[in-house]
């Protein structure tokens, strides 16, 4: 029981800090490039920055989405009953 414990516990550990890892990459890249195209046309600028926080947010939605089912399995966990 306490090794399912623990490896629910790194799996979580995993998912939200690979999920953090691609959302903070993701969201890098697309600052620079919205920065890159704001230089090359600065009249666009105002179109461009709202697709850019549309993207923003989809991008924190996946990896909440991820928190949400890693918080799943530390506190709701549905591996404990099909051992037991």
């Amino acid at each position: 029981m306490g090794n399912i414990n623990g490896l629910v516990a790194l799996a979580c550990g995993l998912i939200v800090g690979l999920g953090a890892i691609g959302a903070s990459i993701g969201i890098a890249l697309m600052g620079g490039k919205f920065l890159e195209s704001s230089a090359r046309q600065p009249e666009l600028i105002n179109d461009l920055q709202t697709k850019m926080f549309i993207l923003a947010g989809l991008i924190d939605a996946a990896f909440l989405i991820g928190v949400a089912i890693a918080l799943l399995f530390a506190f709701a966990n549905p591996f404990v009953p099909a051992i037991a």
